[in-house]
């Protein structure tokens, strides 16, 4: 099989955008590309008429995980991508043979317990999968209850009832937020790694409870001006949204959870996740703004015509509330993953305590940089005294 002739970050941004490009195409739309890959249409024609089960070849291209071929015993393939991504010439190099040791090391740690047991994801200590577990699951439940996909729904109503605008002015604006938001998650790019998750959780936190204590203010007064401030809020929501609440809980559950549990801590954060949507859907009064659009629907159903009076610009105070709790909650319990090896994350709740040492931490760092090193050599000293 042919794999691509990349290395370092190049070799990285490839498999980043594979990956995007595979979940969008056999997950997250898959129910709208099965209607247009292999149909007799536009798309088939200027595509030269692709089967469906092409779909998932663009993943075909790329390498192994290192750590995955040397589970399976195959080292010398293994050390080959450790290569590449490390952009080294030789098989040699200190950094490859680095890196295959830390593997090594790890490995050895999570096979050291037997086969994987799902009573072990409740476990404490000084590994502290429960915590882990916890920690993954709060940070998908922040992110749906900043108000993020309340807003969606009330932006164009918001545009439409308060400033006057027409029913087209007000969708334009709405895919316009919509944009925002969009651009604004390109800046994590630039800043995660030069600043850290902590604080882009916490100033994104901050920000989006800012936002939304704005918007009811100007909206309460009822005036066309304060109209035009709360849409200016709605849209600067979108930026802060973009720059915390967006990607960091994405990626976090792989960086806090351990190697040996962390695709399952990944399940269950999506799971919750995709829960956390549905439910805050439910809960904002959606059926509310029917009237809106068409007027048969409130009579139909009177309560709907009476949430949005009874609620208004009050909506928002509840989200305020909860992206304010956000910030000590972060700032308390969330350790910083910046720079660390996936091997380094075992250790970071060696220090123990109510917030596993989160707390007393400068900037939340609970562990050092490449402390697994330290399992390395004194793996190597067991075998030099074994031996």
């Amino acid at each position: 099989m042919h794999i691509l002739p990349l290395k370092g970050k190049w070799l990285v941004a490839a498999i980043t955008a594979c990956c995007c490009q595979g979940f969008l195409l056999l997950g997250y739309d898959q129910g709208v590309m099965s209607g247009i890959i292999g149909a007799d249409n536009q798309f088939g024609t200027d595509f030269g008429n692709p089967d469906p089960t092409a779909q998932g070849n663009i993943v075909l291209v790329l390498p192994d995980s290192p750590r995955w071929l040397i589970a399976h015993g195959h080292e010398d393939e293994g050390t080959r991508v450790i290569a590449q991504l490390e952009n080294a010439d030789s098989l040699d190099d200190p950094r490859v043979l680095g890196k295959k040791k830390d593997i090594e090391v790890s490995l050895a740690q999570e096979s050291a317990g037997g086969p994987f047991r799902y009573k072990e994801l409740f476990e404490g200590g000084q590994i502290g999968n429960f915590r882990r577990i916890c920690l993954c699951i709060t940070v998908n439940i922040m992110q749906q209850f900043t108000g993020a996909n309340m807003i969606n729904y009330l932006a164009p109503i918001v545009y439409q009832d308060t400033m006057g605008l027409s029913r087209d002015l007000s969708l334009i604006l709405g895919g316009a937020t919509a944009c925002t938001y969009m651009v604004a998650s390109l800046i994590p790019l630039w800043t995660i790694d030069r600043f850290g998750r902590r604080p882009l959780l916490m100033i994104s936190a901050a920000g989006l409870s800012t936002c939304f204590i704005i918007t009811s203010i100007l909206l309460s007064t009822g005036s066309k001006g304060a109209a035009f401030g709360a849409t200016a809020m709605v849209f600067i929501f979108q930026i802060f949204l973009g720059i915390g609440f967006l990607p960091i809980p994405w990626l976090y559950p792989a960086e806090i959870t351990t190697t040996r549990i962390r695709a399952r801590g990944s399940a269950i954060s999506s799971f919750f996740n995709w829960m956390c949507v549905f439910a805050v859907v439910k809960i904002t009064p959606i059926g509310a703004f029917d009237h809106v659009h068409c007027p048969a629907n409130a009579e139909h159903n009177p309560s709907a015509h009476s949430a949005i009076n009874n609620i208004g610009w009050r909506i928002f105070i509840p989200f305020a509330i909860f992206n304010a709790c956000w910030v000590p909650l972060v700032y308390l319990f969330f350790p910083e993953t910046k720079g660390l090896e996936l091997e380094d994350i075992d250790h970071i709740f060696d220090k123990g305590g109510f917030t596993g040492g989160v707390w007393y931490s400068p900037g939340g760092r609970t562990v050092g940089r490449h402390r697994v090193i330290q399992d390395v050599d004194v793996r190597e000293d067991t075998m030099e005294k074994e031996a």
